[in-house]
């Protein structure tokens, strides 16, 4: 007879893929109901964002069907993201989960293009993110996020000012544009620089955050150094293109993260190739190619995506529409989407581990 017990036991073999661990000792097998020949429970995930979703969904529906007199199987899927563990010498912000630098060796590159589509694809996946624009220097998030001239709201606690952060497809937002005139320059030293990161961490009314996405100015400088030694970071993602300075600067800043002891969770190639627009079907690696690939490998880290040039990335930056909102069929932004599950991914495990 078919009760509770028994559906848990035919699912004790099936593994989390990523975890490779039994989903009934992870806790992720709940609620499991039984009503004649009916079957249902929750599955739930480590995040909205699991890659391997159906893959999970189906191991389990094939799982509970060995069991004489199961006629339906019925799985209702949710997520309960992981924090990252705590670190004795540094600072978590307040109801963050998990704090993910978007970095790059040189600027040009996309890098802010990556940290502003990776942050609202896991948003419209299900969890709750928010964007540090840490480019103090160069801050293009409310551009690309069409928060131009938008009105940013300081409120007074015992604590000192609170910044209320701005929201716009579905993900919240800081940045040094908000505070500063379009054109005028910022010309801070290191103390300065650390003293405003700082306050983006902590003096933010971030509430409750599943990822807090940290978009760097490019290089391995101040900003660096106050994040990775300030807050526990979840992990790094280091954004290259396929051409080999830009390659050459990516090495270096992967270094800089691994000698501050902070995990890499993987490369990005951006602008791995070029898709006309009125040739779908053709390609051409303006770039070069297989940088990236060449470069995870001899690094020994994941090359968690490639993204190519299209007219709607562009677009959808100088417009304050990202591509993953504005053409999320294009082929970039279904690249987005891939890295933002991978980069999810990997952060679970990290948590879990």
């Amino acid at each position: 007879m078919v009760d509770t017990q028994s559906v848990l036991e035919v699912l004790k073999p099936v593994q989390d893929p990523e975890l490779q661990k039994s989903l009934v000792e992870l806790n992720m097998i709940r609620n499991v109901k039984v009503e004649g020949g009916d079957v249902s429970f929750t599955l739930v995930l480590t995040t909205p964002s699991c890659p391997l979703r159906e893959f999970i969904v189906e191991d389990c529906e094939k799982a509970v069907k060995t069991l004489s007199g199961v006629e339906k199987v019925s799985v209702e899927v949710t997520a309960e993201t992981p924090s990252q563990k705590p670190l004795p010498d540094r600072t978590s912000v307040d109801k963050v989960k998990n704090i993910i630098a978007i970095s790059s060796g040189k600027g040009g590159v996309g890098k802010s293009t990556v940290a502003v589509n990776v942050a609202i694809a896991l948003a419209q996946a299900g969890s709750k993110v928010g964007l540090l624009d840490a480019d103090i220097y160069g801050p293009n998030a409310p551009t690309m996020l069409g928060l131009v001239n938008a009105p940013i709201n300081v409120t007074k606690s015992p604590a000192g000012d609170i910044l209320e952060p701005l929201f716009n497809h579905g993900i919240k937002m800081v940045s040094m544009g908000f505070l500063i005139d379009p054109d005028q320059p910022v010309m801070w030293r290191g103390p300065m620089l650390n003293g405003i990161i700082r306050q983006f961490l902590y003096q933010v009314n971030w509430g409750e955050l599943d990822y807090l996405i940290v978009d760097m100015p490019p290089g391995t400088g101040d900003a660096q150094l106050t994040l990775a030694q300030a807050v526990p970071l979840a992990g790094a993602v280091i954004v290259t293109t396929p051409q080999t300075v830009s390659l050459q600067d990516a090495r270096r800043g992967l270094k800089m993260f691994e000698q501050l002891g902070t995990n890499i969770l993987g490369i990005v190639e951006n602008m791995s190739y070029f898709i006309p627009p009125d040739m779908e079907n053709r390609s051409y690696d303006i770039f070069g190619s297989g940088g990236g690939e060449k470069a995870s490998k001899e690094l020994q880290v994941p090359l968690l995506g490639c993204i190519p040039i299209e007219m709607s990335v562009r677009e959808g930056g100088d417009n304050g529409i990202p591509v993953t909102v504005a053409h999320p069929e294009s082929e970039s932004a279904k690249a987005l989407v891939k890295i933002s599950q991978q980069i999810a991914a990997k952060v679970s495990i990290m948590a879990l581990a």
